[in-house]
């Protein structure tokens, strides 16, 4: 954290606390290597069509994320091990929990030759938390003075000291949110994205590492081709010549490339290969802790699952579900059970709250659960949970609503869709009639990431409209705490209710699994179980 000038005073017991992630392990190597490679070579990885053109404060989904943290540089980035590091921005100088000062360097550039300035940031933050932008990642603002939720609105926390200074003023203490600054919807827009956003994010001018590698550049449903940004100064500089991002209809077609020589990189292997990758791959296999958390979701819209008796068959279904089963057979151990809504790499983590027994496998209390909810109105149906074919997941759902099925004596099934983008689009639009699969790859290491985004009132990743009272008021409490043990006891607390709730169902936390091929060389996955593509030479 001190390889840059980032002042963070304000918030130095937070970030002490709250960046304390795993190390990377596993099989592969974990860090690069000293070696060099061919600066000319183009890196291929996988990846998925993304679900909506690629502007930063529209994008809350891996496929699009993956191409917008490479083509965009933001005022931080993360190191591997998670600790924010300057890229845009000269100093953050954090005068109080509602109060920030932020000076770029000078001389940084958009890909159409114009220069990041203040107000590139503070026009891009605008359009991302104007209400009728209906942007995906709008709630990522509603700490800035000047936010609404209920009309168009200006961020009147916002102003432009000179060209390259800019204040940030708080509605309420956030004591994470110069944290948070290394997240995509904090990215800049350059003055042309505003002539028309949607046609700019089909073909988006960024100022990271890599940019488009020509007009025609996504192939819709096939790929993306970037090209190294040359004009780019920042830390995560390429040391390739490009990225070729493959959209893979399934993981197994990805492995199979990486097998082949195909494919240079993968991030995901298949639950087919999980029991052989690491022999096949040796040093080249990867298998290291990472902060996601996997779920799946039942709507209180759907019939059976409102109120009481809503909860009564939540807390069935969560404990008909045998984790530590399925995570060691079709996982083969690259998972373990969930004990939270969070993940055990983000400091203030716990495996002992009031409530986590939900979360284990007890078929006789969900039976009872069960039986007390048909009491309230009988049960009538089929139990489903949607997910995407294209991410490797039917075995585990197969899994899951057999252990439901067998433990509850229900008709339980998955409903597969044929991408992500299928489903999320339907997942938005409220227009799904099942349960469905959830998870959560951090955004930044703070608990808070892991709670307010998806179970808060409105917040913008809330799949299910969750909403109570009591879990926004200590969320809203822990993230105004400046002390890192307050606030994670707040979030610690605001998680027991989830645990009587339930909102999703927490299912396991995830390793990163993935590897490389023969001949490529410095690859290292992050704390969020991206590689730095950036690094990677062959």
């Amino acid at each position: 954290m001190k390889r840059n000038k980032i002042a963070l005073a304000g918030i130095a017991l937070l970030v002490a606390g709250g960046l304390a992630l795993a190390g990377c392990s596993g099989s592969g190597s974990g860090t690069p290597s000293a070696s060099g490679g061919d600066s000319t070579a183009v890196i291929k990885t996988n990846g998925s069509e993304p679900q909506n053109p690629l502007v930063p404060t529209n994008t809350n989904e891996t496929g699009g994320g993956k191409i917008i943290d490479e083509i965009f540089a933001g005022l931080v980035y993360y190191d591997a091990k998670g600790e924010p590091q300057n890229d845009v921005a000269d100093s953050i100088t954090v005068d109080d929990a509602q109060n920030l000062t932020v000076k770029l360097k000078k001389g940084q550039k958009f890909t159409d030759g114009t220069e990041v300035q203040a107000h590139n940031f503070i026009d891009a933050w605008n359009y991302g938390a104007k209400l009728s932008n209906k942007q995906l990642s709008s709630y990522f603002f509603e700490d800035i003075e000047g936010f609404s939720y209920d009309e168009d609105s200006e961020l009147t926390g916002l102003k432009e000291v000179d060209d390259y200074t800019f204040t940030i003023a708080l509605n309420k203490p956030a004591s994470d949110f110069a944290l948070r600054l290394g997240y995509s919807a904090y990215f800049p827009l350059p003055d042309a994205a505003f002539t028309d956003m949607d046609a700019f994010g089909e073909n988006p001018i960024g100022n990271g590492p890599y940019k488009l590698a020509s007009d025609s550049a996504w192939e819709h449903n096939v790929q993306i081709s970037l090209v190294k940004n040359e004009d780019y100064t920042g830390g995560r500089a390429a040391k390739n010549a490009g990225l070729d991002i493959v959209f893979y209809a399934t993981q197994d077609a990805a492995y199979a490339d990486l097998l082949s020589g195909q494919v240079d990189v993968i991030d995901g292997v298949p639950p087919s290969a999980l029991a052989t990758f690491q022999s096949e791959l040796g040093d080249r296999a990867v298998n290291q802790p990472a902060a996601i958390f996997q779920s799946f979701t039942i709507p209180e819209r759907l019939a059976h699952f409102s109120g009481e008796e809503g909860k009564l068959r939540r807390q069935a279904i969560s404990m008909s579900i045998n984790r530590e089963e399925i995570t060691k057979v079709v996982f083969q151990g690259t998972r373990t059970p969930a004990s939270d809504f969070t993940s055990p790499v983000i400091a203030g983590w716990s495996d002992s709250l009031t409530g986590s027994e939900v979360l284990a496998y007890n078929a006789d209390e969900a039976k009872k659960l069960w039986a007390q909810a048909d009491a309230i109105s009988p049960w009538s149906g089929s139990f489903q949970i949607a997910y995407n074919s294209d991410g490797g997941h039917q075995t585990w759902v197969d899994a899951v609503t057999n252990s439901i099925k067998n433990t509850l004596g229900i008709d339980a099934s998955g409903a597969p869709y044929v991408d992500f983008a299928s489903l999320r689009s339907e997942v938005t639009a409220r227009t799904i009639q099942t349960a469905f699969r959830t998870g959560w790859q951090a955004d930044y290491p703070g608990l808070y990431n892991f709670l307010g985004p998806l179970y808060a009132t409105d917040a913008g990743s809330n799949d299910g409209d969750y909403s109570n009272p009591e879990f926004d008021k200590l969320l809203s409490e822990g993230i105004s705490a400046t002390d890192a043990d307050t606030a994670n006891g707040d979030f610690q607390k605001a998680q027991e209710i989830l645990l009587a709730d339930l909102p999703a169902t927490p299912l396991w936390y995830s390793n990163v699994t993935g590897g490389y091929a023969e001949g490529v060389q410095n690859v290292e996955f992050g704390w969020n179980s991206v590689p730095l593509y950036y690094q990677i030479t062959k």
